[in-house]
């Protein structure tokens, strides 16, 4: 029986297949990262997920007030950070301000999580 381990080259295989096909551009992350920043806070990610999910995609600010326990001032403070970000369109009609979601926004999303660009 021999002392000595067999320590005989190994060819090494890649665990797992790169995620995306390129980097991030500088110019993409710059893009991008304001949309992220902005969904970074809870209440901005669902009040998103919920104008998306309602009818015909827009909602007024209205019907956003009461899935959350917090006050109108400040839904809409949440509402203009995700307008402002380029998330949200906006439109006031009558006393009410209504939203919906923009789809060219969340395309450019779905493709840096989706790895197409």
């Amino acid at each position: 029986m021999s002392k000595f381990l067999d320590l005989s080259p190994v060819e090494t295989v890649a665990c797992c297949s790169p995620l995306v096909s390129t980097p991030l551009s500088a110019e993409a992350a710059e893009q991008i990262s304001p949309l992220l920043k902005a969904l970074a806070d809870p209440v901005r990610l669902r009040l998103l997920s919920l104008v998306a999910a309602h009818a015909d995609g827009e909602a007024c600010v209205c019907d956003l007030n009461e899935a959350f326990d917090l006050s109108q001032p400040t839904i809409s403070h949440h509402l203009k950070v995700l307008h402002e970000a380029g998330l949200l369109d906006r439109a006031k009609r009558g006393t009410w301000v209504y939203y919906a979601v923009r789809r060219e926004a969340l395309a450019d999303l779905a493709a840096l999580l989706g790895g197409s660009r």
